[in-house]
């Protein structure tokens, strides 16, 4: 931090630093955000802002996927191994097609959780890492632009399965 401004960050210390304990504490306050930033008045229940954002039609579920995939990216960027990458984009690409749905994708969004279930296979692979010795890492660029690909496939599919079913649904409105 700046000593004249505590709100400015130095270079390195600041959004994009590679430190494990800030990457999850990102991570971590994100899917909060997103999973379970409300409490549902007189129950233990809550939901997040996604389920929240889901209900604009069209794109609303497509601004949560993206919401979502900082954390996939910074699962790659971390060297999460392939198949736990695999994992976390099935666990966000459910989300977001099933998401798609009118009125079953919102209650399955608010109940699902994706990312908080990704941040949780982020945290076991980062636990996982810091008990082994010190090493220099290189990010794996193959991972991160396969998994962005996937990302933007499910965002493709999720738009045009919302498209879909819109047109479905005001077919069935206007006959």
């Amino acid at each position: 931090m700046s000593r004249t401004n505590p709100r400015v960050e130095i270079a390195g210390q600041g959004i994009a630093t590679d430190d494990p304990a800030t990457r999850t504490r990102r991570v971590r306050v994100l899917a909060q955000l997103l999973d379970n930033a409300i409490t549902i008045p007189g129950t233990g229940w809550k939901i997040g802002i996604d389920p929240i954002v889901g209900l604009i039609p069209g794109i609303g579920d497509l601004i949560g996927a993206i919401l979502s995939a900082y954390i996939i990216l910074e699962a790659a960027r971390a060297e999460v191994p392939g198949f736990t990458l695999f994992r976390m984009v099935a666990n966000l690409g459910l989300d977001t097609l099933v998401g798609s749905i009118p009125a079953v994708g919102d209650v399955f969004d608010a109940a699902w959780k994706s990312n908080m279930r990704n941040v949780a296979l982020l945290e076991r692979h980062l636990s996982k890492q810091a008990a082994l010795p010190p090493q220099r890492r290189s990010y794996s660029i193959g991972a991160i632009v396969l998994t962005g690909i996937a990302l933007l496939v499910i965002l493709g599919v999720g738009l045009l399965l919302g498209i879909f079913v819109a047109r479905l649904i005001w077919n069935m409105r206007t006959r």
